[in-house]
């Protein structure tokens, strides 16, 4: 019998890292292991009033070292037998990196500088920044940049989170030699890269966040980015022009991490990719299907043929990619900036008694206050759920709007707050928490009627993440809302073997990612189906969701003016 060969997917999420290894046969999964952030749990170089959230690059090196050393030990399958290996990671999440490719928060002089970190995809310190972007991208004459990436750039999205650093920071706008998004970067380390003019940088990220496109030959135009600051002209002569799928192979394994892991240098390095996407492909993404990737945020991902999509730019979305999830198809996604942390806000917002007021009884000692501050914490979730889903549908009158953290898509506006309307004096924490769900559920409506009033049709959802496997009301009101069915992906980490599939293709052991997909899928586990009497009612209370967010965005518009 021919031995197995196994690859490894490594996902980076906002919270964890998570490691997999993959029997590229049939895509069973040995071994899977997470590595929480310790700098990113305890809040460092995060102000969530100001919307600034950034990561240490070294939470990122711990958590790869310690899940990759893991899973092979947990696994005992010889070390021979892995050959490839691929990396994705939340976006746009760029830092920066000096002339050799070093974050400069590795350095001494950076150590604790948080604009020398990660910029968080969650991050909306460069609003102005974005803003500025599109007035000048519709109005300086030339190319307007902005057309793949749904004609409106945010202030997720590298450019503009890069220009607001600079602006912000001189020490590291002068040290800064070049920028580098997250799925890169580790890459790059994994690789030894030595070299940044000769890396293969990320088509997903490039062409979905960083306005990249063959139509002028790369990215935007130096012309363009010195009218914002002359310093991103320069900066884009020392980034790139050439991107790449990550069915590439990026390079091997280098010697230091071969001998850190107990790989072989022979390991084929992919090319990095975006988690949501890699997610996509683990998923089993199919045209006219929309995959949601359901966590803190949402990414909702689809593929589609040249023909499908010839002469359509679909307004208001985060872009359209030859190749960002499948080489030779065109990848598109939309998403929603908050739909975890939206619920998860509302429980922190309910646990501050807990957290205020039980430390200072005197009626328990320290141990019995840990534990029970503890204990509601971890139920309030749960229990708020079962209590919400007892709520009739309409019955409590509460609306609420989904934009806590900001407006992703349609039409990104980070600028946006969520609102709530209906309040009475019979309103209970679970009407709040059941308006909030069906909130998020409006928010993924409101994407997909989009797609398909630009001429893109959705036939069916496929759900993953930590909210499809773990949350049946949440997923049972989306479909009540969609009017759809939404089938749930097996995997309880798809986006990791989606990088899986990636690296057993870039590594030889498939032809193309149609196929790695074909034979290493694991298939759905559960099914949802609309019921037509909520369906009807979530059509009406969809009319006042709208009706409330037209009715906060022009409030915002005019106070911002």
């Amino acid at each position: 019998m021919e031995p197995q060969h196994y690859v490894i997917g490594i996902d980076y999420g906002t919270d964890s890292v998570r490691s997999v290894l993959i029997n590229t046969a049939d895509g069973s999964c040995l071994s899977s292991k997470v590595h929480w952030y310790k700098r990113w749990k305890e809040g460092k170089y995060c102000n969530a009033y100001s919307n600034q959230f950034r990561q240490h690059p070294l939470d990122h090196l711990e958590g790869l070292e310690a899940t990759l050393k893991a899973v092979l030990a947990e696994s005992s399958i010889d070390p021979k037998l892995v050959k490839g290996l691929c990396v994705d990671t939340t976006g746009s999440s760029p830092m920066p990196v000096d002339q050799q490719g070093t974050s400069l928060a590795l350095l001494p002089d950076f150590a604790h500088n948080p604009n020398a970190m990660v910029v968080l995809w969650k991050d909306h310190t460069s609003i102005r920044e974005a803003e500025e972007i599109n007035r000048l991208a519709k109005s300086w004459g030339g190319e307007d940049f902005t057309r793949y990436e749904g004609g409106i750039y945010s202030s997720e999205w590298f450019w503009a989170k890069i220009l607001h650093v600079i602006r912000e920071d001189k020490a590291v706008a002068e040290a800064a030699y070049s920028w580098m998004e997250h799925c890169d970067w580790i890459t790059y380390v994994l690789v030894g890269g030595k070299d940044l003019s000769s890396f293969k940088r990320s088509r997903c990220a490039a062409g979905h966040k960083a306005m990249w496109h063959p139509d002028w030959k790369g990215l935007p135009s130096g012309e363009f980015l010195s009218k914002l600051d002359p310093r991103l002209a320069g900066l884009r002569d020392r980034l790139y022009q050439e991107t790449y799928t990550s069915d590439q192979v990026a390079g091997q394994l280098s010697q230091e991490w071969a001998h850190r892991l107990g790989l072989s240098e022979e390991v084929v390095v992919a090319v990095g990719t975006f988690d949501a996407h890699a997610g996509a492909v683990g998923g089993e993404v199919e045209e006219h299907a929309m995959v949601k990737v359901m966590g803190t945020s949402t990414c909702d991902i689809m593929v589609a043929s040249h023909r499908e999509v010839e002469n359509k730019l679909v307004k208001g979305i985060c872009g359209q990619v030859e190749g960002s999830v499948i080489p030779g198809m065109v990848g598109l996604e939309a998403g929603q900036s908050g739909f975890g942390d939206v619920l998860a806000w509302f429980t922190q917002l309910l646990a501050w008694p807990v957290k205020n007021l039980l430390g200072n009884t005197s009626l328990l000692n320290e141990e019995q206050k840990e534990k029970l501050s503890q204990e509601i914490q971890d139920r309030m979730m749960n229990e708020l759920s079962a209590a919400a889903e007892k709520v009739p549908v309409s019955a409590s009158g509460v609306v609420a709007l989904d934009w806590i953290n900001g407006r992703r898509t349609p039409d990104a506006n980070q600028a946006l707050k969520g609102a709530i309307m209906g309040l009475g004096m019979g309103t209970e924490a679970p009407h709040i928490f059941r308006a909030l769900v069906e909130a998020i559920c409006f928010g993924s409506k409101r994407i997909i009627d989009r797609f398909e009033e630009e001429g893109v049709k959705i036939k069916t959802v496929i759900g993953l993440g930590g909210v499809a496997k773990k949350s049946p009301f949440v997923m049972q009101t989306m479909a009540d809302v969609l009017s759809m069915p939404i089938k749930v992906a097996s995997s309880e980490q798809a986006p990791a073997l989606g990088a899986a599939m990636y690296a057993a293709v870039a590594a030889g052991l498939y032809s193309d990612v149609l196929s790695a997909k074909e034979a290493m899928g694991s298939g759905f586990d559960n099914e949802y189906h609309p019921q037509p009497y909520q369906s009807k009612v979530y059509q009406q209370l969809y009319d006042q969701y709208k009706r409330l967010g037209a009715f906060v965005e022009f409030k915002t518009v005019v106070k911002h003016e």
